[in-house]
């Protein structure tokens, strides 16, 4: 979708809804991933507003482009662009995080961190395009996701409370548990202002 024919309004119109929710929970994590939640789920339902220079997957791995990174950053959402068959090592985000599924499906496996030493496996979810999820360290914060497609590309939008691509936080051995400190960054660090505001 070129940029002359994106849904600008929508994409700002969230941002501003987004930061009424930020400011009106004054930190309160349950009242933002309950209305950020709802706010994400109204995005997510319309496939009109994403360009199309941050939904372009590549050959060996997931794509993770900015869209928006609060000026304090109290916020940033993301796109994650799963290409056919691609996934994440098993990882954690040690702050708050919304994920809301625009095109196609990802199967999220969360994981418990017990003592350090091993790693346990919960049950499998599968989100579809239209379906929001949250995760923070205090609901369950380690997990691995994946493109449930083999043959498409599949698109989420992410929310993070914090500029994700600069916080440090892990990656998990599958084998025994052992994290590795990481800051992801971005495939873009800088974005156009074409969202009107």
């Amino acid at each position: 979708m070129t940029i002359d024919n994106l849904n600008k309004a929508r994409f700002s119109g969230f941002l501003a809804s987004f930061d009424r929710v930020i400011d009106q929970a004054n930190g309160d994590e349950a009242t933002i991933l309950k209305q950020g939640g709802d706010q994400l789920q109204q995005l997510v339902s319309h496939d009109d507003w994403l360009p199309e220079f941050c939904s372009e997957p590549h050959p060996q791995h997931y794509m993770q482009y900015l869209l928006y990174c609060d000026p304090n950053e109290r916020y940033s959402v993301v796109s994650f662009v799963w290409g056919p068959g691609q996934s994440t090592p098993v990882h954690d985000h040690t702050v708050w995080g919304l994920i809301g599924m625009l095109r196609g499906a990802e199967v999220a496996t969360p994981y418990e961190n017990t003592n350090g030493d091993r790693l346990l496996s919960g049950e499998k979810a599968l989100l579809k395009a239209g379906d929001v999820d949250c995760v923070s360290p205090r609901l369950g914060d380690i997990h691995k996701v994946s493109n449930a497609f083999d043959d498409q590309v599949s698109i989420s939008i992410h929310i993070y409370g914090g500029n994700i691509g600069k916080v440090k936080r892990h990656v998990f051995s599958e084998a025994d548990g052992t994290p590795k400190e990481f800051i992801s960054g971005y495939a873009s660090n800088v974005m156009p202002n074409f969202w009107g505001g």
